[in-house]
This record gives C-alpha cells, sequence and structure tokens, in this order.
C-alpha cells in the first residue's frame, strides 16, 4: 500500500535514460518514490488512500535554484534604476535596518514564491549587497529558517563573514524604534556561522541546510584594500573554507570575475564541494581549473552580473563542469521563476555563439534539476524522478493556451511554461501547492505580512523617496548616467 499515488500525467523523469513516460503514473511511500512507470501498470500495483488525477499535466522533478538572496524579496527594485542605490539599500538593511521579523516575513514569501513556481530546493544567501550577510546573531538566520519550514520546501540557507576589514557595525532595533549600534568582530561572525551550523543544518526533517561563504576577492579588492586588510581577508576566507570542510557542507562564493577563480585556487578554496556564482569571463585557464577541481558553478543568466560580463557555461559544461542554474532572485529584476531562467539560459548563449542549436530544452532542465543537485551534492536524493529518490515533483497545468495543443511535452514546458501554470508541489511526498494553493499556510497572511515587515524596514532607513518613479523612466531610450 502506497501513501499516495498520482496517475495520469506525461512524467519527464530526468533519470538516467531520460525517460519520457505518456500516460504514467508515480506511487510515493513513506516520503519516497516508491513506484514510476506507466499508468496501467502502477495501478495494477498499488494502492493507495488517496490518488491524485494528473491528466493533462505534466510531471517534473521539482526545480532547483542554486543562487538567491534572503531579504531580497522585501527590497525588490529599490533605487535600482539611480546608479548604486540598490546596493547600497541592501547593505544598510542587511547590517542596520533589519530586524529578525524582517528576516521571517521575507523568508515565507520568498519561499512561497519558489512554491508557486515550482521550485522546491533552492539556495538562499542570507544577504547581498556586496555579499553582506546578517552574521553579528544567530536570530536573524533562525527567523528565516523558522519562516522556510513553514513553507516546508528545500533551503540552502549561506551565511559567512563580511569582507575584511573589521569590525563592522550592525544595529539591533528595541521594541520603542530605537537602533543600537554595535562593532562586530570577524570572531563574533564566525561564531553566530557556528551556531547556526549547530542548531540548522539537517533541521526539518533535513529539508534544511547551511552551506557557508567568504566574499570574492577579486583585483580591484587587492589594489583598494591596504596590504595588511587583503591579506587578513584572505586569511579569512581560508578559515571559513577549513571550516565547511570539516562541517561537510558547500562552500559558495557570490560574484566571481577578474581573474578571481585563480585567486581561489591559490587559496584552497575550490573543490567539488564548492559553489562558484555568476563566474562571468573566466579565462580558458580558469575554466580547466573548475574542471581540474570538479568544482560547481551557479550560472545565472537572468542577473544583472550576466549583462556585464558573460558566465562561460557551454564552454564550462563542454570542459565536464557541472554549471546549474541560479535564479540570483528576487531582486531587483527578476524572480524566482525558473522556467523563465531556463529560457533566457537558452537565448542568452545562443545569441553569443549566434546558434540555435546551442543549449538544447533538455539540456537546460537538466541544469534546473538534476545538474542542481549534483551542484549542491544531492543527486543522490533529488533532482529526477526515480524509485528510492524524494518525492520532490512538481505538476504543470498544460490546459492552458499557451502550452497546447498537448504534444511535443518536453519541447512545451522549457520553451513556453512559466511559473504560473505549475498546480501541484511535492516534497517529501507531502503536498505543499494543490490546484496553485499552498497547503499549509495563508498566502493572505504572508502578503500582509510582508507588506508590514517591508514598510517597517523602508522606515527604518528613511528611504520613501526610493518608491517613486526616478528621472528618465518615460520617454528616454536609457537613463542619464547608466543604471544600477
Amino acid at each position: 500500500m502506497a501513501d499516495l499515488l498520482i496517475t495520469g500525467a506525461t512524467i519527464i523523469t530526468v533519470d538516467q535514460d531520460r525517460r519520457v513516460i505518456s500516460d504514467g503514473a508515480l506511487a510515493v511511500t513513506d516520503g519516497r518514490i516508491a513506484a514510476i512507470g506507466p499508468r496501467a501498470e502502477i495501478e495494477a500495483t498499488h494502492d493507495a488512500p488517496e490518488v491524485i488525477d494528473a491528466t493533462s499535466k505534466v510531471m517534473l522533478p521539482g526545480l532547483i535554484d542554486v543562487h538567491a538572496h534572503a531579504g531580497h524579496g522585501l527590497i525588490k527594485n529599490m533605487g535600482m534604476d539611480q546608479g548604486d542605490v540598490w546596493e547600497e539599500i541592501c547593505g544598510e538593511v542587511y547590517t542596520t535596518g533589519s530586524t529578525p521579523g524582517f528576516w521571517y516575513a521575507e523568508a515565507r514569501l520568498a519561499a512561497l514564491e519558489r512554491l508557486r513556481f515550482g521550485v522546491t530546493c533552492g539556495v538562499s544567501l542570507l544577504g547581498g549587497g556586496d555579499t553582506i550577510m546578517r552574521s553579528d546573531s544567530p536570530d536573524y538566520a533562525s527567523a528565516h529558517m523558522e519562516g522556510v519550514a513553514e513553507i516546508g520546501t528545500r533551503d540552502v540557507m549561506a551565511i559567512g563573514p563580511t569582507r575584511a576589514p573589521h569590525p563592522r557595525t550592525y544595529a539591533t532595533w528595541t521594541p520603542n524604534g530605537r537602533a543600537e549600534h554595535h562593532p562586530v568582530s570577524f570572531e563574533q561572525q564566525l561564531a553566530t556561522c557556528q551556531e547556526v551550523l549547530s542548531r540548522w543544518h539537517g533541521a526539518n526533517d533535513g529539508r534544511l541546510s547551511v552551506a557557508l561563504l567568504y566574499p570574492v576577492l577579486r583585483d580591484e579588492h587587492e589594489r583598494n584594500m591596504s596590504p595588511g586588510d587583503y591579506e587578513t581577508a584572505c586569511g579569512e576566507a581560508q578559515i571559513v573554507r577549513a571550516m565547511s570542510r570539516a562541517s561537510g557542507v558547500i562552500f559558495t562564493q557570490d560574484g566571481h570575475w577578474r581573474g578571481s577563480v585563480r585567486r581561489a585556487q591559490d587559496l584552497g578554496l575550490l573543490g567539488p564541494d564548492a559553489l562558484l556564482s555568476h563566474a562571468i569571463d573566466l579565462h580558458e585557464d580558469e575554466i580547466a581549473l573548475c574542471a581540474e577541481t570538479e568544482t560547481r558553478i551557479a550560472h545565472n543568466p537572468s542577473a544583472l552580473a550576466s549583462v556585464m560580463g558573460r558566465c562561460p557555461a557551454v564552454e564550462l559544461m563542454e570542459a565536464g563542469v557541472t554549471v546549474a542554474l541560479g535564479s540570483d532572485a528576487t531582486a531587483p529584476d527578476r524572480s524566482g521563476d525558473m522556467f523563465r531562467h531556463m529560457q533566457q539560459a537558452m537565448h542568452y548563449h545562443r545569441r553569443h555563439f549566434q546558434d540555435t542549436g546551442i543549449l538544447p530544452p533538455g539540456k537546460t532542465l537538466e541544469m534546473a534539476t538534476i545538474d542542481g543537485a549534483k551542484a549542491l551534492g544531492m543527486e543522490a536524493e533529488i533532482g529526477s524522478l526515480e524509485v528510492g529518490k524524494k518525492a520532490d515533483a512538481i505538476l504543470i497545468d498544460m490546459q492552458r493556451p499557451h502550452l497546447y495543443p498537448l504534444n511535443m511535452e518536453p519541447f512545451r514546458v522549457i520553451y513556453f511554461a512559466n511559473g504560473n501554470d505549475v498546480d501541484t508541489v511535492l516534497v517529501d511526498g507531502e503536498v505543499l501547492l494543490r490546484d496553485g494553493a499552498p497547503t499549509k499556510v495563508d498566502m493572505g497572511r504572508v502578503l500582509t505580512d510582508a507588506q508590514r515587515e517591508a514598510d517597517a524596514m523602508i522606515d527604518r532607513i528613511g528611504a520613501r523617496d526610493m518608491l517613486g518613479i526616478p528621472k528618465g523612466f518615460w520617454g528616454q531610450t536609457r537613463y542619464d548616467g547608466g543604471g544600477a
């Protein structure tokens, strides 16, 4: 007796044989896939107290987003078209302008967005800007984890110290709305990371994980930092990397560019448990380094970094490197919709090579499923629909004008579907989204809480003027002085 049967779907398994099963069925027992195959075969051998009729739907493995930012969901695009203002807002919010309530509300909102779009597992850096993490106290990470746990999806929360020099000023807020500023050392940030690891890695029945990070060190940092500060930063990066290895968790870095992969190799940071985000304008020797060390790459084709330079994702994969897709969401100008990012990836690289044969849709789907799982060291458990793996699956409602007629489904869902076409989502066999609605939370309450915390944050940092329409928004072909 299975716990759940899903019948009638066209199943795109992304298994080793890349099977596509028409009129298929999947049986779930104890949160794992007990059987998968033709509907008649599965129905003949399995009963279940709950049966989901998935006729006219396509089943995929749950999508995986290997790079995004917690906190961004309540900032969205504030100030993004006003020079560096958006980055400055992020830096202020993530050090002195946020409370645990902010991180809790944002986590629920972002996790709900992912769930609604069929993303069952995602990386969430606890901050952003110039990789400024909310790492002065474990309370903020705990608030994030508690928020995601309420939605029920998988989350790999990345946390780490800020880049030297230290101390860095953070602030806590009293109940009467007063900010109390205090200096935070590298040692305090490191202790926060250790506490977060102890408290949250593997929590919520394994759905919550922790990754460690240290900001990327590029040429401009070596040029602009004092020699002593730069040397300190290199040493700090190695300390955090040693902690990641000792703890058996992913080490990730955000923003590789301009020879920084070489520097990471010199510092001993690379390896099969390292995940480098963006990785734009890599040199040939850096591609070879990634292949030799089995370092993984998080490619974010919709990100601002992919405007400033190009991630050689195709060349990396042809060299044997695992490259997975990230959203870099949910701000300043992109969402957590991985269908959007799959489509962007194909066009991005086809335009570069001027070749429509680059990045076939099947390979692109692999980047958002099984390759994402490999990048996170989770390929034995998730990323494909196979017997014995965790039952992380999504159903896409094909009864939409833009998805008809019902044929060539693997092409149709990758080229034409969007996150709003997702009808049902399972994680560990638990139905978290049914008929497009979350099953564990009241969506209206999540949105109301997010609005309240966003308004409070805006008032704390005095940023109401960042909500208007900037000069040049209308009637011009470009902003004066460029955008973000």
